[in-house]
């Protein structure tokens, strides 16, 4: 008997202004903030069902500011204090280290998984069986809503004072938990 593949929606998350602090090119442990209200958040859309997999650029990587170790120990360091907070972890974690400006020259190339691309999504796609029609990819820059609607799947806008907003997401919310709150009342199979 054949095992039928049961699909999730996910949450595709930027990290950076999303998850934790923005304080430009963050990968030193001691920098480690995650944002309020960011457990409960990743709580509720976990409970919903939903996969959580940050897709995120790493351009530090690609400017010789940090290395790949670097953002690996950040990323286990931000897995761990959700699972000691939350009981979970995020599903999956995918970012590119590219940058066609980079000082590194292995990395300095243009690519289609640095955001707006959606090479790192595709990756997740092969990874999970992912419910599209009722995914989200939600950032707090122009490019992550870009990869987002390339995919196919709903836009959500953070506000930021850092960063210019895209023109036309699907919904511009203030922070992460707000939207999750969206994501289950509107989006949710």
């Amino acid at each position: 008997m054949d095992k039928k593949i049961i699909s999730k929606p996910a949450a595709f998350l930027d990290r950076d202004g999303v998850l934790v602090r923005d304080t430009g090119y963050v990968y030193r442990i001691e920098d480690l903030e995650i944002l309020p209200r960011v457990p409960e958040a990743l709580k509720l859309l976990h409970d919903h069902g939903y996969l959580l997999i940050v897709i995120s650029n790493q351009a530090g990587v690609a400017r010789g500011y940090y290395s790949t170790d670097d953002v690996d120990h950040f990323h286990a360091e931000m897995q761990k204090r959700l699972e000691h907070e939350l009981g979970f972890t995020l599903d999956g974690i995918y970012y590119c280290p590219h940058h066609p400006e980079g000082s590194v020259f292995e990395l300095a190339i243009s690519c289609s998984c640095r955001k707006p691309g959606t090479a790192l999504l595709e990756k997740a796609a092969r990874d999970f069986a992912i419910d599209w029609e009722h995914s989200v990819m939600v950032g707090d820059r122009a490019s992550d809503i870009e990869c987002g609607l390339k995919a196919g799947i709903v836009g959500i806008q953070i506000e930021s004072d850092q960063y210019e907003g895209h023109e036309a997401p699907h919904v511009t919310v203030r922070d992460l938990f707000e939207a999750a709150e969206w994501t289950v009342k509107h989006r949710a199979p």
